[in-house]
């Protein structure tokens, strides 16, 4: 049977293809901008029909049909490895889960332990060899594919075909059913907006950044402005190994910034496991050999990140504790994004000759009503998550300076921490640090 033949015969309509989900079943969404469109709607129709079904997703940039379909949760049971900002609102209403990893050691959950019943997945148009390619999101959908029962493909004529690396196709032989879903551009993700304190604190990481450096890059507005003053910058030979690519790398790129030329592992790729952007991004990464999309247990491996010399992770975070303890993910119970792969780079990025894993927050917020706290706490609220222990957090940047943790005892990081802390806490800081016994009388704080 010829391939042509073969995709014509899995070839089906998005409610035929629906109908082989059963009450109870684990289905799989393939993930990010990538997030199923027409067999979500498809999935939505047959609510009445099914009880129980228990849905994964990572990131889905908008809300899940299946969602909307079921207000009170009681067809669709739906869970993501990472909150998008739609999943957030999702979650507080009381409609969305969230499942606890380190996003390097999901692909091993499905092949250890997981098993799903049904795997939806969006992908390119069939290519010549009667591959999928899964577009700008590869990170543990090989593995979905192969685990699940049944596996469905869901083809978008604009997907962007994204070459690897390795696990970011299926072929049509693994394939139960194809559905041709509508063919729209992917989700655009504009770059945030860049504060003047975002500006600075990106300007102190700059101080640390070298000729040569491998470059990881979290989402937000700090991590755009690094990369947008990399772009201006006089920086050359740099590299990339990141979990996430964003618009910002592609500017870098086209600055002559990045040539991968001095990367140990990959040497002359560009290296990443998803990408979430506008269409520049997109189309950058269309059939483009510089760029190799990898399944994320080998971009987010921590030995595999600490094989290139002087990786700089940077990473946002919410909260810092004065014991050094990074809250990334939670505000008290209320959960509002996930682990994703902090850990693995700061972990790696220490590892790295040279390396250093950079977790950046502005020193306060002001609340709903206008009131000023500080970002910099004695204690983590109660029901908080720790994202980074506190053994393996290595810097910390506000925008009034750098902490670097390593080596340090509890008294030395809270002299540390309280001096990048906002001016207006750091006497009321320092009054808890004697009272949780982590502060002597030689420790200074900074006009």
């Amino acid at each position: 049977m010829s391939l042509m033949e073969e995709y014509r015969r899995k070839l089906v309509s998005a409610d035929e293809a629906a109908k082989v989900v059963k009450s109870g079943d684990w289905v799989e969404y393939s993930h990010f901008a990538c997030a199923p469109v027409t067999m979500d709607e498809a999935l939505a129709k047959r609510k009445d029909e099914l009880f129980g079904v228990k849905i994964r997703a990572v990131t889905m940039p908008w809300r899940a049909k299946v969602v909307s379909a079921d207000p009170e949760r009681k067809h669709f049971i739906y869970t993501s490895w990472h909150f998008s900002g739609a999943e957030r609102k999702m979650h507080d209403e009381g409609l969305c889960s969230y499942a606890p990893i380190f996003y390097s050691e999901v692909p091993l959950y499905y092949r250890r332990y997981l098993e799903p019943d049904v795997a939806i997945m969006r992908v390119a148009p069939m290519d010549k060899h009667g591959y999928f390619n899964f577009g700008p999101s590869a990170s543990f959908q090989k593995a979905q594919c192969e685990k699940a029962k049944v596996v469905i493909v869901e083809v978008n004529e604009q997907m962007p075909v994204c070459l690897g690396g390795n696990q970011e196709a299926v072929h049509i032989s693994e394939v139960d059913f194809i559905v041709e879903g509508e063919s729209k551009p992917l989700a655009q993700l504009p770059a945030a907006p860049i504060t003047e304190i975002d500006k600075k604190i990106a300007s102190l990481i700059m101080e640390e950044i070298e000729d040569g450096a491998c470059i990881q890059l979290g989402i937000g507005g700090m991590p755009n402005a690094v990369g947008k003053m990399i772009a201006e910058s006089d920086l050359k030979d740099l590299g990339v190994h990141t979990e996430m690519l964003v618009d910002s790398f592609v500017d870098m790129y086209e600055a002559g910034k990045i040539t991968n030329m001095r990367k140990r592992l990959d040497r002359g790729k560009m290296v990443y496991t998803f990408a979430l952007g506008t269409s520049k991004l997109y189309d950058f990464l269309h059939e483009n050999p510089t760029c190799a999309i990898y399944s994320v247990d080998y971009t987010n491996n921590p030995f595999n990140v600490a094989q290139n010399d002087k990786v700089v992770a940077i990473n946002n975070a919410l909260q810092v504790d004065l014991y050094g303890q990074v809250a990334s993910e939670s505000s008290g119970t209320r959960h509002i994004s996930g682990t994703g792969g902090q850990f693995d780079f700061i972990y790696g990025s220490f590892r790295s000759e040279g390396g250093k894993g950079f977790i950046c927050l502005t020193s306060s917020y002001k609340d709903k009503n206008g009131n000023l706290h500080s970002r910099i706490v004695p204690t983590l609220e109660p029901g908080t998550i720790v994202t980074c222990h506190r053994s393996a957090t290595f810097y910390v940047v506000t925008e009034y300076g750098k902490a670097m943790l390593k080596g340090l005892s509890n008294w030395e990081r809270a002299e540390a921490l309280i001096n990048i802390a906002h001016p207006e806490f750091r006497d009321q800081l320092v009054q808890e640090a004697q009272k949780m016994g982590i502060w002597t009388a030689t420790n200074k704080i900074r006009d």
